[in-house]
């Protein structure tokens, strides 16, 4: 006679300390999609729905090579196969999605409601906490890490500059220690060719034509032909001809599209792709087609909270750039001859005049000690930042005469407006210092050392750079530059075009007030003349 049900139970509970138990702690990505026939694409959507647990990370070495692959718990490939038999009973995946990340949920038929009367109305009490929209979290009230969907934002040369754990999972498919630190091999397009799955999408088409027509409008063709440069011939062939076809999206507002990014035979996987522009850049976020888009369309029209909170949240990158030094001559003699509220209103009179050149050749402000001026200039698709750093700090010297012919009618002084400045160029890193309730841009290196000695050694309003500066230029934007040395023979002065000279052949390195421009004696400089 067979053991009972209950007997056969107590026996195995019995035997189980004896009995090995065979399934592994963990399972990998890999041995995953093996075992269920799932692509890497619908996983990577099971995690972002929540159906699975993000996965752990390891480190694993042999055969010579260094790789990594994410593990997840034992029980996942019993949810997938869970997820796959409700899919076969014609069940919708939000419904799917309710019940396996709910296991305590169960099917989401709701039960008839009893026919009873209506309640009353609740008596007054403490308000209901509303519920906060996507990402209203953090400093500013706005958290951009939080949003569960992929977003990131490019910069005008579609290189990207910050992503969120979503995007980092889903789409670029690579931890963020593996990102290059070198912004200029941060092309989106090559990040994406190279180590995602989406080129193998059936929209990949239109997601390349939606970001080539989000960035036309800034970005010419010779850009285009150095990101194809990057790209496998079939993907260099595509960017290149979308670009040829598209028209240039409408930057004063939110542009959208929808997007199918699963690969042939999948289950689709709709999302509508927003845009959102600011002279910084193009911020991008995919919402799957299932969630409400109006809440979205209301976190991306607080544009100062979003670009405000995404430039705080940028990784610091190495970059080429162009620094602006410029420093305000005999300030501290002009702060003693002003009263205190006169002085700051003088300085921010300044500071308010250059407003316009900065959006002009897309300048970024520093921190510069003291009253002067720190500018960054990076580089743009459209214009050489080198020639930008110039012809601003050429018309910053028209500014500021401007703020001394005023000052002058308003104080009847003798006292000149002039502004010192020095400029250098080079590569450094650049990142932001900040607090819960401030933030400030810094880039690191001798490029912004440079060029605050240059400043320093400029004197009566004069424009001091490197020669390395002017070497960045072309030549047809060299010609409309004017520089050269002024040299003195006999009490008489010389201006030498196109010329350089060594920073230490200028002056007394033995004149303690010149001690600190030592470092620089050998540095070969020219003085730019307005144009």
């Amino acid at each position: 006679m067979p053991p009972s049900p209950a007997g056969s139970l107590a026996a195995t509970a019995h035997a189980a300390p004896s009995t090995p138990v065979s399934a592994p702690p963990e399972v990998s990505s890999k041995d995953l999609m093996a075992a269920t026939g799932i692509s890497r694409a619908t996983l990577n959507n099971y995690v972002a729905l929540g159906l699975l647990p993000q996965p752990a990370v390891k480190v694993l070495t042999g055969s010579g090579r260094t790789r990594r692959l994410g593990f997840f718990p034992k029980t996942a490939i019993e949810t997938v196969r869970r997820v796959q038999a409700l899919k076969s009973q014609g069940r919708t995946l939000d419904s799917i999605v309710q019940e396996v990340a709910r296991p305590d949920a169960g099917p989401q038929t709701p039960p008839p409601a009893p026919e009873v009367a209506a309640p009353p109305p609740p008596a007054a009490g403490p308000a209901k906490p509303r519920t906060s929209p996507p990402g209203a979290a953090g400093w500013g009230g706005l958290d951009l890490d939080a949003i569960e969907h992929p977003a990131y934002m490019i910069n005008n040369r579609l290189e990207l500059e910050w992503w969120n754990p979503a995007a980092e999972h889903q789409l670029l498919q690579r931890p963020a220690s593996d990102m290059p630190s070198d912004i200029t091999e941060r092309g989106l397009f090559g990040l994406l060719d190279r180590r995602s799955d989406l080129p193998g999408a059936e929209d990949w088409e239109e997601l390349v034509r939606f970001h080539l027509s989000c960035a036309k409008s800034r970005l010419p063709q010779s850009i285009v032909y150095t990101l194809c440069a990057h790209l496998s011939k079939r993907n260099a062939g595509l960017v290149f001809e979308a670009y040829n076809r598209v028209g240039a999206a409408n930057r004063s507002g939110l542009a959208h599209t929808d997007v199918n990014l699963a690969v042939a035979d999948e289950e689709p996987r709709w999302f509508r792709i927003y845009a959102a522009f600011f002279r910084e850049g193009i911020f991008f976020v995919y919402v799957p087609a299932r969630d409400p888009s109006d809440q979205w369309l209301g976190l991306l029209g607080r544009r100062d909270q979003v670009i405000r909170e995404l430039l705080r949240r940028r990784r610091p990158y190495l970059t080429p750039l162009a620094v602006v030094v410029a420093d305000l001559e005999d300030s501290s003699r002009i702060c003693v001859e002003l009263p205190p509220e006169e002085y700051f209103e003088m300085v921010n009179g300044i500071w308010r005049a250059m407003e316009p050149l900065l959006r002009k050749y897309h300048a970024t402000h520093g921190k510069h000690v003291g009253d002067g001026m720190l500018y960054y200039f990076f580089p743009q698709p459209d214009s050489n930042y080198v020639d930008n750093a110039i012809r601003c700090a050429q018309e910053m010297r028209e500014v500021i005469r401007k703020v001394d012919i005023s000052w002058r009618a308003r104080k009847n002084w003798n006292n000149d407006l002039v502004l010192n400045i020095g400029l250098d160029e080079g590569q450094e890193w650049f990142g932001a210092y900040q607090t819960p309730t401030h933030l400030e841009f810094a880039a690191l290196g001798d490029t912004i050392n440079r060029a605050s000695r240059l400043s320093d050694f400029a004197q009566g309003g004069a424009i001091w750079c490197t020669k390395n500066l002017l070497n960045k230029l072309s030549h047809e934007e060299r010609r409309e530059i004017r520089f050269g040395i002024n040299r003195h023979q006999q009490g008489e002065s010389t201006l030498i075009p196109g010329t350089f000279a060594r920073l230490g052949n200028l002056l007394d390195l033995d004149d303690p007030r010149n001690f600190k421009l030592r470092d620089l004696s050998t540095v070969a400089v020219t003085e730019i003349m307005l144009s």
